[in-house]
């Protein structure tokens, strides 16, 4: 059965529907072109007799794009290969492009990467009018660019400018958006005038040319030659290389393709197009960034980690102890997905102030047109601010999330887990307490179970889910069940102090902060951490978190080891904490003053005090300083593995992306060995060791995979 129909009505009108067997989503796999290659023969065969062709689809998505497991095992030797394989693929769409009869695509669902692809080689596109599809080319969130010749049509389209964000950025649009930018033509009501659109635009255009291939064309905007726009491309390789730090090749290959693809003939762009293509295809980067950010990922999502056999549930009502910065977050994530939540705090005001952190981000979203009153106040309506336990009655979960203090959430525990419904699970935020350890103050410790939520909670995508020693599989699932309700991203992993997240999270603070005790200057520490990929520095990291709670942290946990009939092993980056909070006052961002200044007016800056209380000892070495913070946090994850703390390599890998920020371009922090080689990591890690301290030693986990050059898998 072909993956395309081919059906020629009584008007002479051809339509194609691509309809690959066996899949949920059409891509462009194998099958695909085999498809594609033998319709476009037809095509040429029937041409003389057809009016014109509209290319739809008979999936609920057009088109899903590239098919990425075909794409994530194309080797470099193989690189010749695939480049002919895409360039035949090209000069199908483009033989359907030449043809001379107009070619229409009707868009029925979402159409991204290769789909949308298909429907820019085409002379007009009409798109349903539901808000729900989507149209763009994210291949650069993967690591790769638009390899079927995005990176040529949509700047002939809209101009280079104006393209940039779809290409470099993966920007999506709606059908009204992707209208108005110009990337379609047209808006349908529902599939009957979709069919009569396209019809419409054959009956009125009987012969068709693209706007490239006719004679005189100029990019809308000017090319690369036109003044104001060689002005612009100038500077556009810093301006880039601002935002990658030179650890994503993608958007630069994207520009390059663009820009270079401008001032030549459209076959040719296309050439150099697939070169680039193949490049990334065949690079690191694309590899690990495909493996964790859609294999992975989408396995996590499909729930790989959820006990099975367990049925769904669905949430109702939710209570949230303690309406500070965490608990009002927790609030609004949980009301803004549909669910009633009761915010308790020891008084009203308290309560109110939480339930306020919600309309400050409503009203922000009605003023940008994202919401309209109506549907703020509705969200707004299901947040109960309270001080009043007797409220959480009902509840079929309650989150604490009150200050990091054992005793205190003891207490909290016992006073609200009797107010769940029956089958109700209760659940602790805690980012650092042993979930086992605060089980004890409840009455139901299989009910009991860790959700640790990462601020800002409104923005944060990841949920760490703790499982104690008696936690059950239901209660577990429950809780997974719960975080996929509010639309964020599950990981999984057993009871330890610190958990995964919050461990390797203190490695890479630790680490910039023990520096600073060694004397390297705090603006290279800072920036050898935006180099590595991460998000920002370690002693910026520091501030926002705020010294004082490292401190109490680290207070908490040494309390809580010593009392277990542990030993306490101090970091070298204590000392330094203790001095900026003890000596200097200085307690972090929002105390206004930590390892930077922040005034009034005017940007943060590193306080100038460092110098002195912290002499500098000569310089440093960028890539070690780089390496020390990205092994330090890859050599913490294999504890955790080592441990079973961690469960799987890809809640290893995700957890380290989306909730600590670990360079996205490695693939996570267990990719990031994979991809540097398990025996050379570990090489590297003892010449650490040997320099920094014994905290850098490879565990045993890391080296048995080293001896027998084996990848976490």
């Amino acid at each position: 059965m072909s993956a395309i129909h081919y059906d020629i009505d009584d008007q002479n009108i051809l339509t194609l529907t691509i309809d690959m067997p066996g899949q949920s989503a059409n891509t462009m796999n194998a099958a695909f072109r085999e498809a594609l290659t033998d319709t476009v023969s037809r095509v040429e065969q029937d041409l003389e007799r057809l009016c014109g062709i509209i290319l739809t689809s008979a999936k609920s998505t057009f088109f899903a794009g590239g098919d990425l497991n075909e794409l994530y095992q194309v080797t470099e030797d193989q690189a010749g290969d695939f480049e002919a394989m895409v360039n035949n693929l090209k000069r199908q769409m483009r033989t359907l492009e030449l043809a001379g009869k107009p070619v229409v695509a009707a868009i029925n669902g979402s159409a991204l990467g290769g789909g949308l692809e298909l429907c820019l080689a085409c002379h007009h596109r009409v798109v349903l009018d539901d808000d729900r599809i989507q149209l763009g080319l994210p291949e650069v969130t993967l690591g790769l660019l638009p390899g079927g010749g995005g990176t040529q049509r949509l700047p002939r389209m809209l101009g280079l400018e104006a393209s940039f964000p779809y290409l470099m950025e993966g920007k999506k649009a709606t059908p009204k958006a992707a209208l108005k930018a110009g990337i379609v033509d047209a808006l349908a009501s529902d599939t009957d005038e979709l069919i009569q659109q396209a019809r419409a635009f054959i009956d009125a255009n009987p012969s068709c040319q693209q706007p490239w291939d006719r004679k005189g064309f100029k990019m809308p905007g000017g090319g690369p030659q036109h003044p104001a726009m060689a002005q612009k491309l100038a500077i556009a390789p810093a301006m880039l290389r601002q935002k990658t730090k030179g650890c994503y090749p993608a958007p630069e290959a994207i520009l390059s393709a663009a820009v270079e693809g401008a001032q030549v003939d459209f076959d040719s762009a296309q050439l150099i197009e697939t070169r680039y293509f193949a490049q990334l295809v065949c690079g690191q980067v694309a590899k690990n960034m495909t493996g964790t950010f859609w294999f992975q990922l989408n396995a996590i999502k499909a729930g790989e980690s959820r006990p099975q056999g367990v049925d769904r549930a669905r949430f109702h009502k939710v209570g949230v102890l303690g309406a500070g910065m965490m608990g009002a977050g927790i609030a609004y994530s949980t009301a803004a997905r549909g669910l009633d939540v009761v915010l308790k705090d020891v008084s009203l005001e308290n309560a109110e102030k939480g339930r306020g952190y919600s309309q400050k981000l409503l009203d922000k979203k009605v003023s940008r047109g994202r919401l309209s009153d109506a549907e703020r106040d509705a969200v707004l309506a299901r947040i109960q601010p309270t001080a009043s336990a007797d409220d959480l009655d009902g509840c079929d979960l309650i989150i604490e999330a009150v200050f990091e203090d054992s005793d205190l959430k003891a207490k909290v525990t016992q006073e609200a887990e009797q107010r769940l419904a029956e089958g109700g699970i209760f659940a602790s935020n805690t980012s650092t307490i042993p979930i086992t350890q605060l089980a004890k103050a409840s009455a139901r410790p299989d009910k009991f179970i860790g959700l640790h939520f990462f601020s800002p909670v409104d923005k944060m995508q990841l949920v760490e889910i703790i499982v104690g020693e008696q936690t059950s599989d239901d209660t577990l699932a429950r809780a997974f069940d719960y975080v996929q309700q509010i639309g964020k991203i599950p990981i999984v992993v057993n009871d330890s102090r610190g958990f995964f997240t919050s461990r390797v999270f203190g490695t890479f603070v630790n680490e910039g902060v023990a520096m600073v005790q060694e004397g390297i200057a705090p603006a290279s520490i800072e920036n050898a951490g935006v180099l590595a990929g991460m998000p920002v520095g370690p002693l910026a990291v520091c501030d926002e978190v705020s010294l004082t709670l490292v401190q109490h942290i680290r207070n908490q946990s040494r309390k809580d080891t010593e009392a277990a009939g542990g030993s306490w092993q101090p970091h070298p980056a204590e000392a330094v904490i203790d001095r900026l909070v003890d000596e200097f006052g200085r307690k972090g961002k929002a105390a206004g003053a930590g390892f930077y200044d922040y005034p009034e007016s005017g940007r943060k800056h590193l306080w100038p005090g460092l110098a002195d209380a912290f002499p500098t000892a000569g310089k440093a070495d960028l890539q070690t300083l780089k390496d020390r913070l990205l092994f330090i946090q890859a050599i913490e994850t294999v504890r955790c593995l080592e441990e079973n703390v961690l469960r799987t390599v890809a809640d290893a890998n995700v957890g380290s992306i989306f909730g600590i920020g670990f360079a996205a371009w490695a693939g996570g922090a267990v990719q990031f060995i994979n991809q540097y080689g398990p025996r050379d990591f570990v090489e590297r890690a003892r010449e650490l060791a040997a320099g920094y301290g014994e905290r850098f030693s490879p565990p045993k986990l890391l080296l048995d995979k080293a001896e027998r050059d084996e990848k976490f898998q």
